[in-house]
């Protein structure tokens, strides 16, 4: 699978993925890219279906989307790098943990959701949806789950949402439907640091909070007056923990 990225930074720093939420692009990163290209070898990329990447027919599986970012590294040349991502990505990155613990140092998981399957019905729904009527069809309520009201410089995201494609975005839902990644966070070895939100009803505090004691040596972070897209919305915030923690 040929997943679209976008290097930026030295070439001779240490390497740290983004992998953005569902719907968005590598593009969804602008407010990190270049602060963190400052100290790494920045390579945001594209997940299957998205962007610029390819876009099989679904259903697609997280262990299709995980096996990406691994075969993603092996195109770089990369034998190890960090992690960071956020929603789907963040789901991403606790299956790379758990999966290809010896490929990565360090991750920054941002509103991650561990088990999406609880929700399965939700996601088959959505993706039903997006299917049968585009992501037009849910991209208003999408962005009012992902910022808070007084954050209005939307467009752009919205944009990433609108141009996504509609039978990648589907099958993405179809793999976080069939996602529990809990059993295996007892495992996880890497550093990780974990950052939640107050207000984000995409991905609940309160199903993030637990996973600092699940994760062996895991630091937690709540943002405050912030909802799910944080890393978009609140960058001056983030920003420094991702500095701290994957320095």
């Amino acid at each position: 699978m040929r997943l679209n990225y976008e290097e930026t930074g030295p070439a001779d720093a240490p390497v740290v993925l983004l992998g953005s939420s569902l719907g968005t692009t590598h593009a969804m990163w602008a407010p990190q890219v270049g602060v963190l290209a400052e100290r790494f070898r920045v390579v945001a990329f594209d997940h299957r279906g998205h962007g610029e990447s390819e876009a099989p027919p679904g259903p697609y599986t997280i262990d299709d989307l995980g096996g990406d970012v691994v075969e993603l590294l092996d195109t770089l040349g990369v034998e190890q790098a960090s992690y960071v991502g956020i929603s789907l990505g963040g789901a991403l990155g606790l299956w790379l943990a758990e999966n290809a613990p010896d490929r990565f140092h360090r991750f920054a998981l941002v509103c991650p959701p561990s088990n999406p399957a609880e929700n399965a019905q939700m996601w088959t729904d959505r993706a039903a949806t997006v299917r049968a009527e585009g992501t037009r069809a849910i991209v208003d309520a999408t962005l009012g789950r992902w910022f808070l009201p007084e954050f209005t410089d939307i467009a752009p995201v919205r944009e990433q949402l609108l141009n996504t494609s509609d039978e990648g975005y589907a099958a993405c839902c179809e793999a976080l439907s069939a996602t529990n990644l809990q059993p295996g966070l007892k495992d996880i070895t890497a550093a990780v640091l974990l950052v939640t939100t107050e207000q984000d009803t995409s991905v609940p505090p309160e199903t993030v909070i637990p996973l600092a004691s699940a994760i062996p040596g895991a630091h937690l972070e709540i943002i405050e007056n912030a909802a799910h897209l944080v890393t978009y919305s609140h960058p001056e915030l983030v920003n420094p923990l991702l500095l701290a923690h994957l320095s």
